[in-house]
């Protein structure tokens, strides 16, 4: 399932593409009919993302929300303008910079996460772009029918005169009115990149700090906290050197304060990048490889059975709510 950072950029390209221009909207699966036909011609007035939800609002007061869930995928086609304030191809932008690393050429991720060239180059491209978890880059310079034909089950169709994004398989895609959106914001937990940082800072302590759920299962709670997922939380927990466990009551309110900290700056990273860069002080090659691959990019996510990077106990893995956990007994203590 994509995380937060994946849906701040896709939220960031449409803002990019499609902000401020009339859409046209249909839906060529079907399934999409009725609400196609409620926003179909009209501008495109806000692009946002909080947690791992995605907000288009329209003029007339309609706005599209979308949950990308598990198999869901927005792809991108025709003139695609890139924010240079986030990572490019050649990775002279955002994080890249801050690891000391000067890449010539993409990299490419292996994984199935968003690279580097997701997004593209700095500049307008023509071609072809698949964001969500499973993004494996740019077709740039690709000659390209216009429209371009629908390939498989589109849920939902939204274009300008020159770009188009395609949705596939989402959890949710629904047009709703102004208050039923702020029905569901009130429900998502602080993100960090929405709203006042400090007052986001205290809603996600005072949560954490009343529940005797365990730590782990409160970092995958959108309504504890929005936009980790199950990599985000693992990583997070290792580098906090914290049991999964331990219930939020009993973390001490400055570990609390540190997650919030660390999920902060680790989302920034990820919409810079494209990628859930956890490990630190990687720089050259190393920095090169973590980018390519998943494998060389965590301290703990998707390593069971084999030696923690640190203290070389077995990294762990279980079930909490239905979802996978890696943890090192070692250090999470």
């Amino acid at each position: 399932m994509p995380e937060g950072h994946s849906v701040h950029r896709i939220a960031r390209q449409f803002d990019r593409n499609f902000t401020g221009r009339s859409v046209a909207v249909s839906s060529p699966q079907g399934r999409f009919a009725d609400g196609a036909a409620l926003l179909d011609g009209r501008r495109m007035s806000r692009a946002m993302a909080v947690g791992k939800q995605m907000f288009l609002e329209f003029d007339g007061d309609r706005w599209l929300r979308v949950h990308l869930g598990l198999y869901g995928a927005w792809d991108f086609a025709g003139e695609i303008l890139v924010d240079p304030t986030i990572a490019s191809a050649n990775g002279r932008m955002g994080q890249t910079n801050q690891r000391g690393t000067d890449l010539e050429e993409a990299i490419h991720d292996d994984a199935g996460e968003n690279s580097l060239a997701s997004i593209g180059a700095p500049r307008k491209t023509r071609g072809h772009v698949r964001m969500s978890e499973q993004t494996k880059g740019v077709d740039d310079g690709a000659e390209l029918e216009w429209p371009p034909p629908v390939v498989g089950q589109v849920r939902a169709r939204l274009m300008t005169e020159v770009t188009c994004a395609d949705l596939r398989g989402p959890t949710a895609c629904v047009v709703e009115t102004p208050e039923q959106i702020d029905a569901v914001l009130d429900r998502l937990g602080p993100d960090p990149l929405v709203g006042d940082p400090r007052e986001n800072e205290e809603r996600f302590v005072a949560a954490v700090r009343r529940r005797g759920v365990a730590i782990g299962q409160l970092l995958m709670d959108q309504a504890v906290v929005s936009g980790i997922g199950n990599v985000y939380r693992a990583e997070m927990l290792f580098r906090a050197a914290l049991d999964p466990h331990t219930p939020g009551r009993r973390v001490p309110e400055d570990v609390v304060r540190g997650l919030w900290h660390d999920w902060t700056e680790l989302l920034r990273i990820g919409v810079e990048t494209g990628q859930m860069m956890t490990m630190d002080g990687l720089t050259g090659e190393e920095w090169r490889r973590a980018m390519a691959s998943r494998d060389d990019r965590h301290w703990v996510y998707h390593r069971a059975g084999l030696p923690c990077r640190r203290c070389g106990t077995e990294i762990a893995l279980e079930e909490m709510q239905a979802r996978k956990l890696y943890w090192c007994p070692g250090c999470q203590k």
